[in-house]
């Protein structure tokens, strides 16, 4: 690898991919909460496990049990964060605002380690970071595949200076620690390790199938979680794996590798990034690095033979795409007789890419950040031990810009250990068990997620069906979050006491059914459960 001098380009110091690294940490600086659509549940989870000993409200509802299954990164992380007193919020946020640094500095080593510098096009794969399913708060997932990047990175440099003995002892530990943190990214890190062992078998003279098994010895150091992965999925055999080969959810994920806010921005950021991988195949100032090209094929590969939900766990296909188009990215490096103008120019274009984006990703998260502060000023007015009943409005086609409510409720757990119905029940999956006397239209996610008509395919119930029907004797309020239009008349019975815009806040005074109940019957295919 060569050593920097006066000579060397900026794009390609340290102390550029130092700077690079920070700026990562800009976009979620201000929100108090990162506005991601799943974390504030998670973040309710976080408070039963901290407090459930000590707190009579949630042990009459919640249980928790540790268990060692592929998804606990952030879980544990709490820990130490809470012993030190830093607090909840304060420490979600630490945690949350570090995973696209380690992101970015993960893109940047494997980048660094492949062509033994930084090329000026790894910027363009910077924004990646900040990706669709890390904005939809997959946080252990995201957290896993940062440090899956690092490790494959390390994979790479113990390879290039010879420690390859040392290297089967070390990432034995690293392998488990990322399969903990989430299986998904031991899976990556898997992938990506035995595409490079391959190529690196193949450069050796040996023929296709002596490599494939040379690659498959080398990456036995990475193995041992499968037996921590059987045991794990062990424990639920009914968990569910379908959806097979959707394209048109294929396309779609694609399509939203950079989903944020903005559909005209977010579409023209991804239409640069496919410009810039076909310039790469046209242009003949730009090439592939062997070895990472033939790992965005694998992972391609992957993403198109992965199903949607695998062991009850949606979107599994989702979350690969953005790496995939990140590893496609970091692979293109100008030809070594490229000029350094040619050079320059794409550094200019990709910083300035990357600059432009991140700013995006900063706005958004500031105007989500006022949205939400608006909506959780109804916690002002929630006693702390109260059982709350949570709506969130939806609608059936869900548009670019989703308004990251749906796991809101998750926050009244937080914030004033209250009952929540919108925690998580999977078993094998969740530490998490929710004990309240209701059926799971009443307890349990998705029951906070409502609409105005009925959506096809889905099992959200309409805002007005699920108020006729409210168990009233086993709430003490309601809490309306952006919901649907819906009948006043079933309001009846309870108190308004906060109101910001269409959201709102309602005590329960009266146990009794409203007389409109009647006009809201349960249809009979629809099995109600209590």
């Amino acid at each position: 690898m060569r050593s920097e001098d006066s000579n060397t380009p900026w794009w390609e110091r340290r102390t550029t991919m130092v700077l690079l690294t920070l700026i990562a940490f800009v976009p979620l600086l201000w929100p108090d909460i990162p506005p991601m659509v799943d974390l504030p549940g998670h973040m309710g989870r976080y408070r039963i496990q901290l407090d459930l000993a000590t707190s009579p409200f949630l042990k009459q509802w919640y249980s928790f049990d540790w268990a060692l299954i592929g998804n606990l990164g952030v879980d544990l992380l709490i820990e130490p964060l809470h012993w030190l007193g830093l607090g909840l919020e304060p420490s979600v946020k630490l945690i949350v605002m570090t995973i696209p640094p380690l992101t970015v500095a993960g893109f940047l080593l494997v980048a660094r380690e492949v062509h033994g510098r930084v090329p000026p096009t790894a910027m363009f794969a910077l924004p990646l970071a900040f990706n669709f399913p890390f904005i939809f708060g997959f946080v252990n997932f995201a957290l896993s595949m940062a440090l899956a990047f690092i490790a494959f990175g390390l994979w790479l440099r113990m390879a290039r200076t010879g420690h390859l003995r040392l290297r089967a002892i070390v990432f034995v530990p690293i392998s488990c620690a990322v399969w903990v943190t989430h299986a998904f990214g031991w899976g990556t890190l898997g992938v990506l390790a035995f595409s490079a062992e391959l190529i690196r078998a193949l450069d050796r003279g040996d023929r296709f199938v002596r490599a494939c098994f040379r690659a498959g010895i080398n990456c036995l150091p990475l193995t041992p979680p499968m037996v921590l992965m059987l045991v794990w999925r062990g424990q639920d055999p009914t968990a569910q794996t379908g959806d097979w080969f959707n394209w048109q959810a294929k396309i779609s994920w694609f399509a939203m590798v950079l989903r944020d806010r903005w559909l005209i921005c977010d579409m023209l950021s991804l239409a640069v990034l496919i410009i810039v991988m076909l310039e790469a195949l046209r242009d003949k100032r730009l090439t592939f690095s062997r070895n990472l090209a033939i790992s965005a094929l694998f992972l391609l590969a992957v993403f198109i033979i992965l199903p949607r939900i695998v062991f009850g766990s949606a979107y599994a296909d989702m979350r690969l795409a953005p790496f995939m188009v990140a590893v496609a990215l970091i692979a293109i490096r100008p030809r070594p007789e490229t000029d350094l103008r040619f050079r320059r120019s794409v550094a200019v274009v990709a910083a300035l890419f990357m600059v432009l984006r991140l700013g995006a990703n900063t706005a958004s998260f500031w105007l989500f950040d006022r949205a939400y502060d608006r909506e959780l000023a109804a916690l002002d007015h929630v006693p702390r031990g109260a059982r709350m009943m949570s709506y969130v409005g939806k609608d059936c086609v869900t548009p670019w810009m989703m308004h990251r409510f749906e796991h809101m409720p998750g926050l009244a757990i937080v914030r004033r250990e209250a009952f929540s119905n919108d925690q998580w029940v999977a078993a094998g999956a969740q530490l998490v068990r929710t004990h309240f006397p209701t059926g799971w239209r009443y307890s349990r996610d998705p029951s906070q997620i409502v609409t105005g008509p009925r959506c096809r395919g889905e099992v959200w119930w309409p805002l007005n069906r699920s108020l006729a029907h409210l168990p009233r004797e086993r709430f003490d309020y309601v809490w309306l979050i952006a919901p649907r239009r819906h009948d006043p008349r079933l309001m009846e019975g309870m108190t308004e006491i906060w109101r910001q815009g269409s959201s709102s806040l309602w005590r329960i005074d009266s146990r009794a059914a409203p007389a409109a109940a009647a006009d809201y019957p349960i249809p009979p295919r629809i099995i109600r459960v209590r």
